[in-house]
């Protein structure tokens, strides 16, 4: 299982523009990659319009804030134009990015799991957090985590 300290395994997905996002060409900078169920679910979509209305201050702490499900990228876009999401959400369709992750399922293993890592701009895990319920709590918790790193 991944942990905090460990180098985040790096991928290249689809944006729902079309292009390449590849982790390793963030470096530089931080990066806030949660992983979620599904597009347009109250849980997800909760989440996604937090990341939103809070997305400039993830800017101004220097970090990106990447969504990855496994909807397809027409989903994504439908999504993304319907809830006004600034960040990229990345296609993740045979779900090979959530397993080297090692995201787990959640719900009896019935959906997919709701985790979001805080990765630093040297490509290393700073903080993990696991939880279903509590979906905008993914997004002040990585605030949080940005925040601490920056006074360090």
């Amino acid at each position: 299982m991944l942990q905090v300290g460990d180098a985040a395994p790096d991928f290249t997905l689809t944006t729902t523009t079309g292009e390449a996002f590849r982790l390793a060409d963030q470096r530089g900078r931080a990066v806030v990659l949660y992983f979620y169920p599904k597009d347009d679910t109250p849980g997800c979509t909760a989440q996604a319009c937090s990341f939103r209305d809070q997305y400039q201050d993830f800017q101004d702490l220097g970090a990106e804030v990447v969504g990855i499900s496994s909807d397809s990228e027409s989903s994504h876009q439908k999504f993304t134009q319907k809830h006004r999401l600034p960040f990229p959400l990345l296609a993740d369709a045979g779900g090979q990015v959530r397993k080297l992750y090692e995201v787990p399922r959640a719900m009896l293993g019935l959906l997919p799991g709701r985790v979001t890592f805080v990765i630093d701009a040297q490509g290393t895990i700073r903080y993990i957090f696991n939880s279903m319920s509590r979906a905008t709590d993914h997004v002040a918790e990585a605030k949080r985590v940005l925040q601490e790193l920056q006074v360090q």
